[in-house]
């Protein structure tokens, strides 16, 4: 559900051109199933494997080999449209698209047109602290994809790798409801984070198994607001799709580039057609690819192979009971049940690992003991600077969940103090073992005897007479001979017991 306290951003406006002009966007996101399995073969999906070895006869189109539907990828489906709150179509079916490419050995596509399995659904998309917008979804269809062309193995052939060919995709096609470049990465980053949670996409971008098809327009101020009033796509301008956009930072260049382009023809009284586009990421540009075909240009028929997919509502219960908690849901759970910051709740469920740890850290400790604040503290400030510096995931992180949790709450009984817990966990860190023991074991205890600490204090006091006297005019001071007993002790000293005696005997 949205929340009330969000506003919408503003509409993205072009300048630099004579008129106002908006931007609008749709995009076609397809992500690849978590599957062990294609869509209509037994076949392998594993990245990496040798070329052409996830291979089976259908896959292959070879004579006499018919599909066979995978059940666990048509599940997937329908997790996914559950977590967007989409409509669940209990009855789709597969169709045809016509087409010829080198690496699609059937001359078709089996995808799903007219009937998709997953109806209209949503998305908040958070562009800041109390700024959001809810980015419509208009269908999910279930499609096979396509193998891959190799032009770089040899100057005089190209390869085709079959790989892919027959692997899983949801094609997930949003309303043009995205106003600029930087939503549209939102809306893809939020998406990937949803489907991560779901677990029914790895959301690998690098590898192919996420990437966006962008359909760029741009309107004369104004017009989008007529375009949501009435639904008619004629006040949003002559659209031109970017393919396979697989980095948020091209993306956002590329649909920055084709706005400006589009912006110039129409200024210049020409006119935009609609077209498919690739981007050169090394030009920062857009050119063209093909003219857009429009579905009667792939002769769209229903495939004969498969019959209708019709499933029962008692199974999408079933699907939907088994959902995790999503992020949204996580992120006001986190604020709500342990008080802590908008932003520091969206980063510790801005991934699902992450998330996990962090309620690892809490499980671990002692009932009513770490606070969500300081875990996450922790964990965002410090951890997370460790790990990034070593270009390590959570998942790959030296410290687990209940290490953190013991050296936090050696810290909060007073065993250690903040000084001690920070050199404390870099050698849990590089060298791992249980932090009680080693705080044992290397005499790292805090010192919280105030008689071993108003000798210190007498003893630094009496070797810098002069510094007492500033300090004795100037309380601010005092911080010099706190410094100097922390020095002194090797940082065990309890800080607030050194400042308590400085302070005292300042005043006497």
């Amino acid at each position: 559900m949205l929340d009330t306290t969000y506003t919408a951003p503003a509409p993205k406006i072009i300048a630099g051109a004579k008129h106002d002009w908006e931007l609008v966007i749709g995009l076609e996101v397809h992500a690849q199933v978590s599957s062990k399995a294609k869509l209509f073969s037994g076949a392998s999906t594993k990245f990496g494997n040798e070329p052409n070895s996830n291979v089976a006869f259908v896959d292959a189109a070879m004579p006499g080999m018919l599909p066979v539907i995978n059940e666990y990828c048509v599940e997937q489906a329908v997790r996914t449209g559950l977590g967007l709150k989409a409509d669940i179509n209990l009855y789709s079916a597969f169709d045809r698209k016509n087409y010829f490419y080198p690496d699609l050995p059937q001359g078709y596509q089996i995808s799903q047109l007219y009937h998709p399995i997953v109806g209209e659904g949503e998305i908040l998309v958070e562009m800041g602290e109390g700024i959001a917008r809810v980015v419509r979804v208009e269908r999910i269809h279930l499609e096979q994809d396509a193998g891959k062309s190799i032009h770089d193995m040899d100057p005089n052939m190209s390869f085709v790798d079959l790989n892919r060919t027959g692997v899983a995709l949801m094609e997930i096609v949003s309303r043009p409801d995205i106003r600029g470049p930087e939503e549209a990465a939102a809306y893809v980053t939020k998406l990937r984070q949803i489907l991560r949670y779901l677990g029914t996409c790895d959301g690998n971008m690098q590898n192919g198994n996420l990437r966006a098809d962008v359909n760029v327009s741009v309107c004369r101020a104004g017009q989008y607001e007529k375009y949501m009033e009435t639904q008619d796509f004629d006040h949003l301008g002559t659209r031109c799709e970017i393919k396979n956009m697989n980095s948020m930072r091209f993306m956002q260049a590329a649909i920055d580039f084709e706005a400006r382009r589009q912006i110039a023809i129409l200024e210049d009284g020409g006119e935009v057609h609609q077209e498919t586009r690739l981007y050169d990421p090394d030009k920062n540009e857009t050119r063209s690819m093909r003219s857009k075909e429009e579905a009667h240009d792939y002769r769209y028929f229903p495939c004969p192979d498969l019959l209708p997919l019709e499933i029962e509502q008692a199974w999408v219960d079933d699907i939907a009971a088994s959902l995790p908690e999503l992020p949204d849901d996580k992120k006001s759970r986190f604020i709500n049940d342990f008080d802590m910051s908008d932003y520091d709740a969206s980063v510790l469920t801005a991934d699902v690992a992450t998330a996990h740890y962090f309620e690892e850290v809490i499980e671990a400790s002692e009932p009513d003991t770490i606070s969500g604040k300081m875990a996450a503290n922790w964990i965002v400030n410090v951890l997370f600077s460790y790990l990034k510096k070593d270009n390590l995931s959570i998942t790959d992180c030296p410290v687990t969940p209940n290490q953190l949790a013991s050296q936090i709450q050696l810290e909060l009984s007073g065993e250690i103090n903040g000084k001690i817990a920070k050199d404390l966990f870099e050698i849990v860190y590089t060298e791992g073992g249980d932090p009680a023991e080693i705080v044992e074991n290397r005499g790292m205890k805090q010192v919280t005897d105030t008689g071993a600490i108003e000798a210190a204090v007498d003893e630094i006091m009496a070797a810098n007479p002069a510094q007492v006297e500033k300090a004795k005019q100037n309380p601010k001071l005092a911080g010099w001979f706190v410094g100097q007993v922390m020095k002194a002790t090797g940082g065990k000293a309890n800080p607030k017991a050194v400042n308590q005696i400085i302070a005292a005997k300042l005043k006497g």
